[in-house]
């Protein structure tokens, strides 16, 4: 270098100009020394821009025009250099991100390295499918023309891009042709079938992995979540524990998500013992998921103690909010979740779309028609939110519940969008509680008309048919399913004890106490005859005699699980049960005796909400 331009470089980083860009810390104070630099003439030289762009995407809080004002600073910098242009390709997206790539290839002396490549194929993980496979093949041959596709950090953020483009052969192909692969491509490729919802083929990575973290754990855990393989998911994270492995707060995230659909309630107390004893840090997913896991785990109790226990910077997100307004619903408690929304207002918590299925589903649990109504109205008239398809379902469901079927038939001409098959059941499901043949007749013909594909549908009309006595018509449309190829979702009760599962379905013999269960489950009905108790042989939607409808009756699935937890618990001990389906009125008779004849507390949560059983009574009123 000649001695004149050693001179000058050393004077340009010895100008006093220059000694202020240790000191900003807002983009009003780079646009100040900005100006300077160009009065001065520093800004003709490359390390005075190259420095202001890095101090624009250093910043902490950056304000939404620093990245823009960092990428003018580049694109009229005389001499931009290769880490500028690869920050700016890390801080944009795609298609940003690829078109600040091509500028750079118009710069014969900077080559794209590694972290070039490896942030632009990232930027194509986070666009739009349409667009983001060419940009990435374009990318990979960038790769491969400069020697660089055997790299493994450039070829594990291709397996991520094509995880997310849901082009797995093509990741697992770039994954098997890797001379060296790490931890990361192991997790990338397992994520990407996760994506995809493959969990047996992410299962098969898993197991073929030598070394795991807590990414590797978590990741899988999470495929069978999401696949409700809930008691895998609980089997995988206690074979995490044993061989040492640390779970994050996202794990923990997940296993409450799994015991919240088990209501595995002491499994989910032990992890938020686990939180306070290890100092797991809390943020508002976690203490959302902690929240949703004790209310649906019908501890509505303990989920508000800790709602309120919690410091506000916590609950400043919607997401506790909205758990704790679910537990609410789901538990009927209907003036305390519009209690609940109320105080979410005075707080300044601005609710979005989930808030308002909770809400709706509160008033429908509660039959507060008029309310459910204002709270509709006000989603676009007062928090500027469009009401989607579950907020006209909720609506559907308010109206048929309260017996309105007509205005709930009417309401649905209305909607803005074609129902869907849940809305045709919530009316369908209203005119068989309400005993309505005639309408649920004209739906169940306008249903099959449309050709719709859902077998609930077809379920509800053959108990609108059969509750009405009308079995020839009940009959023609279970023989329709059949010969389609349709089949009725089987009841299915489980409940927890000693941290296993057990499950029952209608008249299951499987369960190793099988003999037990129904010499116990016949000496149960003879207590509950004396209390009282008359089978609701109606609930029994075949053509068959009364005596083997109360037969029938006596082998639904919650009565099993409920007889397996009287015989294997302590007297007093609460009772927990989840069912897949809405509990019928003869099991929802049954239990209310079963609670006051054995004194015991029998929480069943159904398909739709939860019961408390204590003393003969339901929490629901006799109304869900």
């Amino acid at each position: 270098m000649p001695l004149m331009a050693i001179h000058e470089r050393l004077s340009i980083h010895e100008h006093p100009v220059l000694s202020l860009l240790g000191k900003l810390r807002s983009l009003p104070h780079v646009e100040q020394v900005h100006v300077q630099l160009v009065v001065s003439g520093l800004a003709r030289h490359p390390f005075p821009p190259s420095k202001l762009i890095q101090l624009l995407l250093s910043f902490p809080s950056p304000s939404p025009s620093s990245l823009p004002y960092a990428h003018l600073l580049l694109l009229h910098s005389p001499s931009p250099n290769l880490f500028s242009f690869n920050s700016l390709i890390r801080a944009h997206s795609s298609p940003s991100s690829f078109l600040l790539f091509r500028r750079l290839l118009r710069y014969p002396l900077l080559l794209p390295n590694r972290y070039t490549l490896a942030f632009a194929l990232h930027a194509c993980c986070c666009s739009c499918p349409a667009t983001s496979r060419a940009e990435g093949e374009q990318l990979r041959t960038q790769a491969l023309r400069r020697g660089l596709e055997s790299n493994v950090f450039v070829s594990n953020v291709v397996i991520k891009m094509y995880g997310r483009l849901r082009l797995l052969e093509d990741a697992r192909k770039v994954f098997d042709e890797m001379a060296e692969r790490d931890l990361f491509s192991w997790n990338s490729l397992m994520a990407g079938y996760i994506g995809v919802g493959d969990v047996r083929r992410a299962r098969e990575v898993f197991d073929d992995m030598h070394e795991r973290d807590v990414v590797s754990w978590s990741t899988i855990i999470a495929g069978y979540v999401q696949g409700a393989s809930f008691v895998e998911a609980m089997k995988l994270f206690r074979e995490m524990q044993l061989v040492g492995a640390k779970p994050n707060e996202f794990t923990l995230t997940t296993v409450l998500s799994a015991c919240s659909n088990l209501v595995a309630l002491e499994q989910g107390k032990w992890i938020h013992m686990y939180i306070d004893k290890v100092k797991i840090k809390m943020n508002d997913r976690l203490l959302a998921a902690l929240i949703d896991m004790y209310s649906k785990c019908g501890d509505a109790g303990s989920a508000l103690k800790l709602f309120n226990s919690v410091d506000d910077a916590l609950k400043f997100g919607i997401r506790p909010w909205n758990a704790m307004l679910s537990g609410f619903a789901i538990h009927g408690l209907c003036e305390a979740a519009i209690e609940h929304f109320e105080r979410m207002k005075m707080k300044n918590i601005a609710p979005d779309k989930v808030t308002f299925v909770s809400l709706l589903n509160a008033c429908s649990h509660g039959r507060l028609v008029d309310k459910g109504r204002l709270y509709f109205e006000s989603m676009k008239s007062i928090h500027g939110i469009d009401p989607e398809i579950e907020h006209y379902g909720c609506m559907v469901d308010l109206l048929g519940r309260a017996g309105l079927l007509k205005e709930a038939e009417e309401f649905i001409t209305t909607m803005p969008m074609a129902p869907d098959t849940a809305i045709w059941s919530a009316l369908l499901a209203a005119c068989k509680i309400h005993g309505d043949s005639v309408m649920g007749d004209r739906i169940g013909k306008l249903v099959n008309n449309s050709g719709p594909e859902h077998v609930g549908c077809q379920v509800l009309l053959a108990n609108v048919y059969s509750s009405s006595g009308r079995w020839i018509e009940a009959k023609d449309v279970r023989k329709n399913m059949e010969t389609s190829g349709k089949r009725k979702m089987p009841g299915c009760s489980s409940i927890e004890l000693n941290g296993m599962f057990h499950q029952f379905l209608v008249g299951d013999r499987s369960h190793p106490q099988t003999k037990q269960i129904y010499l116990f489950l016949d000496e149960m009905y003879t207590k509950l005859k004396t209390a009282g108790y008359a089978p609701e042989i109606g609930e029994v939607l075949l053509d068959i005699d009364d005596e083997d409808r109360e037969t029938a009756l006596a082998r639904h699935s919650e009565k099993l699980a409920i007889a397996f937890g009287l015989m294997n618990t302590p007297p007093g001990t609460p009772i927990r049960i989840v069912k897949n389906l809405r509990v019928c009125s003869d099991c929802h008779h049954a239990t209310k005796l079963i609670s006051k004849v054995y004194e015991r507390l029998i929480i069943v949560r159904d398909r739709i909400r939860f019961h408390h059983f204590k003393d003969g009574l339901c929490s629901c009123k006799d109304y869900w």
